[in-house]
């Protein structure tokens, strides 16, 4: 299989709570540990670890539990956040660190968050793209996700019941993918006015509201081979096991509700991002639940996937950012 980009330095599995976390890692120096989202893999972050490491950085992107090479465990609820936590800091503790600066994207935003948020000891800076900071509490997440949408689904609601969302997506993994990275890049997402790729008519599926015709402009036919090939070995269920622990999450959390992220920390956000848009509550509250941010920017004209859709700009703002951390 050809990869094309990959960052060939160090590919290896190292030990995990749940057994084993694949990573790739290149350069020598501070460590600076990259989470992927969903449905990706460390792959994402492609365009940034040869650029981390000639900056003098030992930059290390990983599988997430359940994505990849990782360790795949069957149960649901051993992709909890707590335990998505301890892999991390299992990852820097293998790799011979004490501390490391987390960066994360959509879903890796948040577990890069909480890791800050629960191991302040072992997570000294935190960078967060396009999924802003929000403390944990609030209402049940399951309650609230299935007050939206009227009469059509959310698609984390949609996510939720084992199997269902298995069932659309791995009949044709390739083509989903194709569907789901196009309905939320800037270039290839549904005109406004046209119905919403994040919702599900009632017995339908997401990818009935997928663009098609063309792969968005960040996304080569080879990079695309990577993660269809990746999540045609696995299968779907490790990553959608994320979404199945929203409420466990809010359960175990419950001793840092309303907590703030105390340590220096940077966000990014598409300004064509739902994730962006939909959680700008969350970005006006940051004096208060990131007072150590040392930049929020949104990119104008970018979508949800920011570090591959506007890899320069991101690669130029994350290594600025680093440079400004105390060592």
């Amino acid at each position: 299989m050809s990869q094309p980009d990959q960052v060939t330095d160090a590919a290896r599995l190292v030990p995990s709570p749940a057994g084993r976390t694949h990573l790739v890692e290149h350069g020598a120096g501070p460590l600076v540990l990259l989470v992927h989202g969903f449905p990706e893999s460390w792959y994402s972050w492609r365009r940034q670890l040869p650029v981390l490491a000639a900056a003098g950085y030992r930059a290390v992107a990983i599988d997430v539990r359940g994505y990849g090479r990782s360790s795949k465990p069957g149960e649901a609820s051993a992709y909890r956040m707590l335990d998505l936590i301890e892999d991390n800091v299992a990852v820097v503790r293998a790799l011979g660190e004490e501390t490391a600066v987390i960066v994360g994207h959509d879903w890796g935003s948040t577990i890069a968050a909480h890791s800050a948020l629960v191991r302040p000891d072992v997570f000294r800076a935190v960078g967060l793209l396009s999924v802003p900071y929000a403390p944990p509490g609030g209402p049940r997440p399951s309650e609230v996700f299935a007050k939206m949408g009227g009469d059509e689904e959310f698609y984390v609601s949609y996510f939720q019941e084992p199997g269902r969302a298995e069932a659309e997506i791995e009949p044709d993994v390739r083509g989903w993918l194709v569907g789901y990275y196009a309905a939320l890049s800037a270039d290839t997402m549904p005109a406004p006015g046209a119905p919403d790729p994040h919702f599900v008519t009632r017995g339908g599926g997401l990818r009935d509201r997928f663009p098609a015709g063309r792969l968005p402009g960040w996304l080569r036919e080879d990079d695309l081979d990577v993660y269809a090939a990746e999540f045609e070995r696995t299968g779907m269920s490790g990553a959608l096991n994320r979404y199945r622990n929203m409420d466990r999450d809010w359960e175990d959390l419950a001793d840092f509700r309303g907590k703030p992220i105390t340590q220096p920390s940077l966000f990014l956000g598409g300004a064509l991002d739902a994730s962006t848009t939909w959680m700008s509550d969350a970005i006006q509250e940051y004096p208060s639940t990131l007072p150590g941010l040392v930049s929020s920017q949104i990119l104008e004209g970018c979508g949800h996937w920011i570090q591959q859709e506007r890899h320069e700009e991101v690669n130029e703002i994350l290594t600025g950012w680093l440079a400004s951390l105390p060592s």
